[in-house]
Order: structure tokens, then sequence, then C-alpha cells
């Protein structure tokens, strides 16, 4: 069994001439994004949205020793922030409440997603360089025009078709999913939707078509090629009363999801039933989950406090873990690799490389 072991982990502090002060945001950690350039990574892109602006942060990844505290708990190092800028391409009229990065087909380019409070979308190709390049940026309003009261909205990408994507609104309970600037159908959930993300479909076969959208206590799957029942297939009840605020998916194909019952409940998608439940494995409330790429055994926990670990869901067991200067205002892992990111709202960013030894 490959065990997983932190390579390193660096703290850097965001220039109060950046950022003065972190919007607030919502209880989803949901603003940050990361990318780790291809230059022989010695460096990494940090996204992080505060306000109605998002900025860009370069932090360094030169490996360096690992130092140990009180229970095994990692130490950061200090560093400094390279480069940050703003990036100018998001014009956002009201605060920014997700941002998903993610890589295209086209080599050196990267597809930049932001939704704000009342559901207006734009998504901007970018160079994977320091360079902001004109590239095609497209922006979607709410189907609502913005009437009514702001609150948490989140976004995801279709990973087999970048030009799909997903956004769902908690106000409005609704979920609504656009091919670019193409609104393709709405989805009308029971309760308040807290995350979203695009699955496997069923078949097995190349495209997804599936979302799996956590929503109360809930777990509810939808079908968009389906139109009975408004194209949910499946729900999923969790511990009644207890939202579920993170959901995420495997390479293997299974399922997590995570919130207020501080439990990571596993689900296997051919049959829908728990394989693993890890009872209280955080403090606070889950919110933010992620399986390892190395290998899907393993799975990130962030908790709405300063924790993050990493653990061996089957068997329920912690590996390590690490700690934050202040809350959570965001937290990402890289789509392809064991590189996690967060921020605080004292300002400090934290990134962490993780590493497999057979």
């Amino acid at each position: 069994m490959v065990e997983l072991k932190a390579k390193w982990l660096k703290k850097a502090v965001i220039p109060s001439t950046v950022i003065e002060h972190p919007s607030p945001g919502n209880l989803q950690s949901t603003r940050l994004a990361l990318h780790v350039n291809d230059d022989n990574n010695s460096s990494c892109w940090v996204y992080v949205a505060s306000g109605c602006h998002i900025y860009r942060l370069l932090i360094p990844m030169k490996s360096s020793l690992i130092n140990l505290g009180k229970g095994d708990l990692l130490i950061p190092e200090q560093c400094e922030v390279l480069e940050a800028s703003v990036v100018n391409r998001c014009p956002h009229r009201s605060e920014i409440q997700s941002i998903v990065l993610a890589e295209t087909e086209s080599t050196g380019c990267l597809t930049l997603g932001s939704v704000d409070s009342y559901g207006h979308l734009i998504v901007s190709r970018l160079d994977a360089s320091s360079k902001d390049v004109n590239r095609l940026t497209y922006s979607v309003s709410p189907r609502d025009c913005g009437v009514g009261e702001g609150s948490w909205a989140g976004l995801c990408f279709n990973p087999t078709q970048w030009s799909m994507a997903a956004v769902a609104h908690s106000f409005s309970k609704t979920v609504d999913v656009y091919d670019q600037d193409i609104h393709l159908r709405t989805l009308r959930t029971l309760s308040y939707p807290s995350s979203l993300m695009f699955i496997q479909s069923f078949s097995g076969g190349g495209e997804s078509s599936v979302l799996a959208i956590a929503e109360g206590c809930q777990l509810s799957i939808w079908d968009l090629r389906m139109n009975e029942k408004g194209g949910c297939v499946r729900r999923i009840c969790g511990s009644v009363g207890d939202i579920l605020y993170a959901v995420c998916n495997s390479s293997k194909g299974t399922i997590a999801t995570g919130g207020a019952d501080r439990t990571v409940t596993v689900y296997d998608p051919r049959r829908w039933s728990a394989i693993s439940r890890w009872l209280n494995c955080s403090k606070y409330e889950i919110t933010g989950l992620a399986f390892s790429s190395i290998d899907p055994e393993y799975v990130y926990v962030q908790g709405v406090d300063y924790e993050v670990f990493c653990g061996r869901w089957r068997e329920s067991k912690k590996i390590f873990s690490y700690r934050g200067d202040s809350n959570w205002l965001g937290f990402s892992k890289c789509s392809d690799r064991d590189v996690l990111g967060g921020w605080c709202d004292s300002g400090s960013i934290f990134v962490a490389d993780i590493h497999g030894v057979n």
C-alpha cells in the first residue's frame, strides 16, 4: 500500500497592499483555486476571491524539511509571495462566492470560472504563465436577473466537456446548467444546495452527464439526459438535520460527503450504498473534501475551524494534519496531483505538497 507523506508545507502572507481586509464570504470555503507551473514545479499560482475581485499570487515550491509539532502536527515554513496582481477579467458586482480553475485541452491554457452571490457567472480562458493574455471570456446573468437575496453560489465544470458548467444558487434552490453562455436546463432542489460536482455516467461512457448535489441533509443525483422527476434519479439522506457542505469523487468512482455531522461518508455509485463512515473525524463541521490523486483510499478533510488532515477512510485513521492560523476562507486541491491550498481570513496562504512512498 502506498503511504502518503507531506513533502513540504509553506505559509505566505498576502501583502496588505493587495488585500487589506478579506471579505467574510460564506461558510463554504470555495474561494480558492491553484495551478502548479510546469517549469520544474518550482512555483504555483494561487487564485483567491475577496469582495468583487480575484487575485493571483505566485507561491514558491522549493522543497524543504518538514518540521513536526505536538501530535505530529506539520509546522509550515515561512515564505514570501513572489508576485501578486488582480485578475482584470472578472467584473463582478457583488461578492464572489466560488471560483474554479480547470486545465483545458489547449496546452498552456486555463479556464477560470467565478460566480457571485446572485449567481452571475463569468468564465475566462487564461494563460498558464504570468501573462494575462486576451482569450475567450463570456458571462451569463442569473435566470432571475439578480432579483432576490444574495447567498452562497457554487460552480463546477464538466470534466469531459469544459464548455459545460453548472451553477448552484442557494437562495433560489436552483442549479442552472450552461453550455458556454447557452442555458440548457434548470434543476430545482428541495433544499438549499451547498455543493455540487459532475460525476461519471452510470453507463461507464466517456461523457459526464450526472450531477451530484449536496442539498440540506441529502445527497441528490441528477441525470441531465432524463426529464422524469426533473432529472433527479436518486436521493440519499444523511444525518437528519445536519447539513452537507462538501461532496467529491475519486478516480475509482467513489463519492464522499461531509458536513455538519463531522462525518465523512463514502458511497459506491453502483449501488448508492454507504461503504464507509468515518464518524466524528473532524472537531467541527466539514466544509472541504478531496480524494487523493495518488491513492483514492486517502481523503483530505478541511474543517470549518483551522484544521486540514489526511487519512485513510476505510480504516478511519488520520495520517497527518496541519492547521491554519484562523478560519479558512478557501480550500482546494489540484485536480491531477496532491497539492493543497488554503487561505485564512488573517491573509495567510498555506500550500502543501504530498507524495506517495511505497
